[in-house]
């Protein structure tokens, strides 16, 4: 039985996300939130609470054994962006964009 977790507008940017979600992919709840959690990118807690989260959720639905679960899937999907400007020298301007991320968590029991 699936469980999930979503998370919004999260101010970092989809590339950074993904290379940390790889790390996660395929093994157990406490192992993936172990690697998360020692990970020196910033992502590495949103994505860390994130799976605390779809555990909470999973105790909530009933009928799922909490120790046997494990990360079936994680998508970091494009969010709105923000469009800046940067002033430079002699009037000219530079296009800053600051991009989020939406991140969903699918857990599943192990068999």
């Amino acid at each position: 039985m699936e469980v999930r977790a979503k998370l919004s507008f999260i101010r970092v940017t989809p590339r950074k996300l993904r290379q940390l979600v790889s790390l996660c992919k395929g093994f157990p709840v406490e192992k993936a939130h172990y690697q998360l959690g020692y990970s020196k990118r910033r992502g590495g807690k949103i994505i860390s609470k994130l799976l605390d989260s779809a555990v909470a959720n999973a105790k909530e639905k009933g009928g799922i054994d909490v120790d046997n679960l494990y990360v079936k899937n994680v998508f970091v999907d494009d969010g709105p962006i923000l469009k800046r400007f940067l002033p430079r020298s002699m009037g000219r301007a530079d296009k800053l964009l600051k991009k989020m991320s939406h991140v969903t968590v699918v857990l599943d029991e192990a068999r």
